[in-house]
């Protein structure tokens, strides 16, 4: 945090002095390009970091335009309803961005849906303006009085608001709740699948982003002195994206230079050549996307990032860039505050009674149309058990795991969890009852420190910060047990993008025993792992199930691993249970050769 303080006390101190050598043209022009840059900044926080392509935020900062503008040009005046119709601006501007996200980002929403969303939004916002005849000024503009301030005064107001905005916005994207939106970005299924109630999250971006455009438009109109339609329509929504994607989206730095670079250049050349100028906007456009797809900024950090290390410099370029923080000093907090944290609740867990029914399904059954994966299927699991699920492809294992994990999965059928019905619920409320869920591929988030995957991980559990960012996880005994047991207590800084095969599948796994789960459903833990991970990941299973009483559903095709650590096998063919007793009894049975062997199975 000391170096990024430095690096914006040097923008603010570049912004003081650069009137005393700029003209007012090009003040006036740079005034304007702040104003724009600061809705940039929202398209980047909810673009660049959290994944949502939005085009709607010129219509927000149209409404910050046009709410100030009819506000001043009819209803008030003076500096308290100047205030006063900003304040009504970015209020109406949150809302309608509430509305956008509750239409956007509601569970099971594709992607696509918010850009369909927000790409209707600046076309609605011009029909009520141009439909507004002179009361809105029409395709002619709305005149409104304006503050008597000089450029330089408005270069100040307009750099301030910016600077303000980037701090506030550097200060979001570097809390506990900045990594749990890279998440978001990176993954947004594991999420869910690990508590969070990323709808909700999003929402309230989607506001705060709005009222912040809202907020720039207000300002731009006084400096103006005209509102326009022009500056909420689906071109200037384009604009903001395409200088967000040509600066460096997800930087906060980029959309900045973006923004200001192309709009100065704009005014200096546009003038002379301004087909060509757009001809070469464009142009460059299409080259960042196709060759730099991260955008200028990222690129131009990597090479002087790689050219201070070839001189042998200390300072990384590129973590000034993105606002990350050495963690070297953070390894030793982690090492303590897991450690203590963890053996508490492990101690907790082990007084659990043995053999508590926590989960019981009841005739389930799963369709697609015609084809029933799932077929009647029955059976209880209890607190120390593991039971493993075996059967040859295409048995319905996975597709089971999923109806006990997501209750909207299962066509027909009752799947109780801790006594509680889980019929209709999210990933992120079955949860809430107690059940974790690993995948067959491990999923882990790539742009994530292994220490990061583990904090957002822990949301679930442990408060997150709007402004802090926590370099400490407090991790129950389980998952500190399988991190030890893994080697990733030594690889806590490291990308989870650089992990071996196998370091992934144990860092996810500790990531859902960080829930504190009851039912702990494992799908093929061990699959393309060394002999050695896969003693690990089974002295870790058994630990789980005889120390802490979890109870483990297993599928894994390895059957001499499901022999070391299953209390329980049950045999799955062609969606129905065929077998389910002790391991002793099944694992020899003429069931289990029969399928592995004898054929007549469906893969």
């Amino acid at each position: 945090m000391v170096s990024s303080a430095r690096y914006f006390v040097l923008l603010a101190a570049l912004l003081a002095a650069s009137p005393l050598v700029l003209g007012e043209y090009a003040q006036q022009i740079l005034s304007q390009a702040f104003f724009f840059a600061v809705a940039a900044v929202t398209v980047d926080l909810l673009w660049g970091y959290t994944g949502i392509l939005t085009f709607g935020q010129s219509a927000f900062f149209g409404i910050g335009v046009y709410t100030v503008a009819i506000a001043l040009a009819y209803y008030v005046e003076g500096v308290m309803g100047t205030a006063a119709a900003m304040v009504g601006a970015m209020v109406a501007a949150a809302l309608i961005g509430a509305a956008v996200g509750w239409l956007s980002f509601f569970d099971r929403a594709s992607p696509i849906y918010v850009a369909i969303v927000t790409l209707a939004l600046p076309v609605v916002f011009t029909q009520v303006i141009l439909s507004g005849g002179a009361y809105t000024g029409s395709s002619s503009g709305l005149p409104i009085p304006v503050p008597a301030l000089s450029i330089m005064q408005w270069y100040w107001i307009a750099g301030g608001l910016l600077l303000l905005v980037a701090m506030v916005s550097y200060v979001l994207v570097s809390s506990d709740t900045g990594r749990i939106l890279v998440a978001i970005r990176e993954n947004e299924e594991r999420c869910r699948y690990l508590g969070l109630r990323t709808s909700r999250l999003k929402i309230r971006l989607m506001a705060a982003s709005s009222a912040v455009a809202a907020l720039a438009g207000a300002c731009y109109v006084l400096f103006g002195s005209v509102a326009a339609h022009s500056y909420g329509d689906f071109v200037f929504g384009t604009e903001l994206v395409v200088w967000t994607a040509l600066g460096g989206r997800g930087t906060l730095l980029g959309p900045i230079l973006g923004t200001v670079g192309v709009n100065y250049v704009s005014a200096v050349l546009g003038g002379n050549l301004p087909f060509v100028w757009l001809l070469f906007v464009g142009f460059a456009f299409v080259l960042v996307v196709v060759y730099l797809p991260q955008g200028l900024v990222p690129a131009i950090g990597g090479s002087l990032s790689r050219a201070t290390r070839a001189a042998g410099a200390i300072v990384n370029w590129r973590k000034v860039v993105v606002g990350a923080e050495g963690a070297r000093a953070a390894t030793p907090q982690v090492r303590a505050a897991a450690s203590m944290r963890g053996m508490r609740r492990g101690d907790a867990a082990t007084r659990e009674e043995q053999g508590t029914l926590v989960l019981e399904l009841r005739q389930v059954s799963k369709r697609y149309g015609s084809l029933r994966v799932l077929d009647g299927v029955s059976l209880q699991a209890r607190r120390g058990e593991v039971v493993g699920i075996v059967g040859p492809n295409g048995a319905g294992k996975t597709t089971l795991l999923r109806c006990i994990a997501d209750g909207r999965e299962q066509s027909s059928g009752d799947i109780l969890v801790n006594g509680r019905h889980i019929a209709g619920l999210p990933p992120q409320e079955c949860v809430a009852l107690g059940v974790s869920r690993k995948f067959q591929t491990p999923n882990v988030f790539d742009a994530l420190s292994v220490l990061d995957c583990l904090r957002v991980a822990r949301s679930y559990r442990a408060s997150t910060s709007l402004w802090r960012r926590s370099h400490t996880v407090e991790l129950p005994e389980p998952a500190l047990h399988a991190v030890h047991v893994s080697g990733l207590l030594s690889r806590l800084d490291e990308p989870a993008a650089h992990l071996s095969h196998g370091a992934k599948q144990a860092l996810e796994l500790a990531m859902v025993l960080a829930l504190e789960p009851t039912v702990l459903l494992l799908d093929e833990p061990t699959a393309g792992l060394t002999r050695e991970e896969r003693a690990a990941i089974g002295s870790v299973l058994m630990e789980l199930a005889q120390s802490h009483r979890l109870c483990i559903l297993l599928i894994e095709h390895d059957l001499d691993f499901v022999r070391e650590i299953s209390t329980r096998l049950v045999v799955l063919h062609m969606g129905k249970v065929l077998v389910d007793g002790p391991l002793a009894e099944v694992a020899e049975s003429e069931v289990i050769r029969t399928i592995y062997v004898g054929g007549g199975t469906r893969t």
